[in-house]
């Protein structure tokens, strides 16, 4: 039997059982769907906070006390002001280093009040990081060595206390303690989970003398070049080691961060992908049954048509074709039901999705061989029947 006349067979098989062939196929359809759709999310995921890292600007080196694993105690932090000093001097450059201590606050104007994270820092600042203003200016030098007390809000922050007024000039009290408004950020938006736009900054000298202490939680810096950064934090590690010998520190770049949340988001994305793929099995096994039933119901055609000379492979090939269409229409369907879905989600959620020419090769491939595996066994048994047993079937 040529392939053109054998797929012709298999399209009005199927047509003359189409509402079996629509439920057989529908397992595959919402199989294929779901591979797409959570492939899309996982992808979308993990391309959100690759930017998000990345976008907390360039060369980044992060210095911290303790081990930054899975599973690991945080640690109290020794580091005070004069090893930041001692930072800047491997450096070169204290430009380039930023630090902050941040404790939870009530900042209140007048009636109004929001509980947000004060973070004492430098004047580095957004010179390390990516941060821009939308008005008034950032602190200073002078700031932070008279431990001045003035505050740049972020955009939610300054809505929300100071709704219908220019907030530059305005009094802000933080956990008791006045402070004049001197700048505003621009909005950012989340970061790794954390609004961005949810945060006061006091200068670090002001901060510790709010809360009663000397430390500061970490240190970033921005390094001259990405060939150069992990010696540098090399460098600024054994420095740190030296002058606290009881205490280990970490130094993590970007590149760093997003590997394991790569390694980790991708885990994630593959099992939630063969949970998915769970259903496409299920479509499988759906589609050999109804095949199954199919070489049942014409066994008599069977047998007149190997009668007549159809060889057992042509009869076998004639039913894995009709396997192969179903889960192949079925995946089509599916992935267009998957992609749409995955858009929808994208634009009407804040949930990110990212559709990848592999996820529909992926999908489309397992389906067409899921037709391939859960027809052969149907294949078989049509082409195995003896003819005179087939023609006096009833």
């Amino acid at each position: 039997m040529r392939v053109a006349e054998a797929w012709r067979v298999a399209l009005d098989a199927l047509r003359a059982n189409r509402l079996r062939s629509s439920l057989t196929m529908l397992g595959v359809i919402i199989g294929v769907a779901s591979v797409v759709l959570l492939v899309a999310i996982g992808t979308g995921t993990k391309q959100q906070v690759e930017q998000q890292v990345e976008g907390l600007g360039s060369n980044l080196l992060l210095v911290v006390p303790g081990k930054i694993e899975v599973g690991t105690a945080p640690v109290v932090s020794p580091l005070t002001l004069k090893d930041v000093d001692a930072v800047s001097r491997v450096v070169g450059d204290p430009q380039r280093v930023a630090v902050t201590v941040a404790s939870g606050a009530t900042a209140r104007a007048g009636a109004r009040s929001d509980f947000t994270t004060v973070q004492g820092v430098l004047e580095t600042t957004p010179t390390v990081f990516t941060r821009s203003l939308a008005r008034g200016r950032y602190l200073t030098g002078t700031d932070v060595d008279t431990s001045r007390r003035v505050a740049v809000l972020g955009d939610s922050v300054a809505r929300t206390l100071f709704p219908d007024r220019d907030p530059l000039g305005q009094q802000v009290t933080l956990a008791g303690v006045r402070f004049r408004v001197i700048g505003v950020f621009a909005p950012l938006g989340q970061s790794l989970g954390v609004d961005r736009d949810d945060e006061v900054h006091v200068p670090v000298t002001a901060a510790q003398r709010l809360w009663g202490t000397q430390r500061v939680d970490g240190i970033a810096v921005k390094a001259p070049d990405r060939e150069r950064i992990d010696e540098l934090g090399e460098r600024i590690v054994a420095e740190l080691n030296r002058r606290h010998p009881d205490t280990e520190f970490s130094a993590v770049t970007q590149q760093q961060i997003l590997g394991v949340l790569g390694d980790i988001l991708g885990v994630l994305t593959g099992v939630l992908a063969a949970i998915a793929g769970i259903s496409l099995l299920v479509g499988g096994v759906g589609v050999s049954n109804i095949m199954l039933v199919s070489v049942r119901e014409r066994t008599r055609e069977i047998g007149l048509r190997k009668a007549v000379g159809a060889r057992p492979r042509d009869i076998g090939v004639q039913f894995l074709l009709e396997a192969v269409l179903l889960t192949t229409i079925g995946g089509l369907t599916g992935m267009a039901l998957g992609v749409g879905t995955a858009l929808l989600v994208d634009a009407l959620s804040p949930i990110p999705a990212a559709i990848t020419w592999w996820s529909l090769a992926l999908a489309f491939g397992v389906s067409a061989a899921v037709g391939i595996v859960f027809g052969v066994v149907p294949a078989q048994r049509a082409g195995r029947l003896d003819p005179v047993v087939a023609l006096r079937a009833e």
